[in-house]
C-alpha cells in the first residue's frame, strides 16, 4: 500500500490497542479498587460529618481536643444469632503538630457472645485519647480487651456521661447506633492495617505508620477529612 494508505490503519490499529489496554480486566479492576478505597475515605468524612452535625449525638469538644486520633468505620456489619461478628474497614488520622495526617486504612474483623439476632450496619467512631492507646493501634492485629494497659470505654447513642466515661480511658468507641453496644461488645474483635489499600490509595510502600506518623504520603482526595478534621 501506498504510505497515504499506510498511515490510517496504523492509526486505527494504535487506537485498537489502546481502547482494548483501556478496558482489560486487570485494569477495569484495579480501577474498581481505587474507587473503593477513595469511595471509603468520602464516606469516612460524611459520616464524621453528620456525627457532629447532630447537637444530641454530637461528639464533645472537650473530648476531642484530647485526641490523638480519630479511626471512623463508615459501615461496620455486626451479624448475629447467639454467636456474632464483626467486620468492615475504615480510616485513621493522628493529630500532629502540622494538623491532622492523611487517613491510613483500617480493618475490623471479630466475634462477640451474645450479639443481637440479624445483619446490622452501623458506624463506628474510635477517639484515641493517648499515646498509648495510638501505638497499640498501629501496632498489627490490635485486639480489644486484650492489650495490656490500653483501657476502652464503649459509648452508645448520645454523648450524656461521655466526658466521665472517659477518665482515664486510652480509647472511647463511640456508635450513633443504640443497638450496637446494648448486650453486646467488640471485646475479642480485632483492628488491623490494611496495607494492600494503604498501597493502592499513596504508592508502593504506605504503610500505616508511614502515612499518620511519619506523614510520608498524601492524597489530594483526603484532604476535606483532613480539613474537616482540623476544624473541630
Amino acid at each position: 500500500l501506498p504510505l497515504v494508505g499506510i498511515r490510517p490503519l496504523l492509526a486505527t490499529f494504535a487506537v485498537v490497542i489502546g481502547l482494548s489496554t483501556a478496558f482489560s480486566p486487570a485494569l477495569l479492576a484495579q480501577k474498581g479498587k481505587e474507587n473503593e478505597e477513595a469511595k471509603r475515605v468520602a464516606e469516612a468524612t460524611t459520616v464524621f460529618t453528620e456525627v457532629m452535625g447532630a447537637e444530641d449525638k454530637a461528639i464533645p469538644k472537650t473530648i476531642l481536643d484530647k485526641a490523638e486520633a480519630i479511626a471512623i468505620f463508615p459501615g461496620t456489619i455486626k451479624a448475629g444469632l447467639g454467636v456474632g461478628g464483626l467486620r468492615g474497614r475504615g480510616v485513621i488520622s493522628a493529630r500532629g503538630a502540622n494538623g491532622w495526617s492523611s487517613p491510613a486504612f483500617l480493618t475490623i474483623t471479630g466475634g462477640s457472645i451474645g450479639l443481637q439476632i440479624g445483619g446490622k450496619v452501623s458506624e463506628i467512631v474510635f477517639i484515641i485519647l493517648t499515646d498509648k492507646g495510638l501505638e497499640a493501634i498501629l501496632k498489627n492485629k490490635f485486639k480489644f480487651g486484650a492489650e495490656a494497659g490500653v483501657t476502652m470505654v464503649a459509648v452508645g447513642i448520645g454523648m450524656e456521661g461521655a466526658s466521665t466515661s472517659a477518665v482515664g480511658a486510652d480509647i472511647i468507641a463511640y456508635s450513633a447506633s443504640a443497638g450496637l453496644f446494648a448486650g453486646a461488645s467488640i471485646e475479642g474483635s480485632y483492628l488491623d492495617a490494611d496495607n494492600d489499600w494503604n498501597a493502592l490509595y499513596y504508592g508502593p510502600g504506605a504503610n500505616t505508620r508511614s502515612i499518620v506518623i511519619d506523614r510520608k504520603f498524601t492524597n489530594p482526595g483526603a484532604e476535606p477529612l483532613r480539613q474537616f478534621l482540623a476544624k473541630w
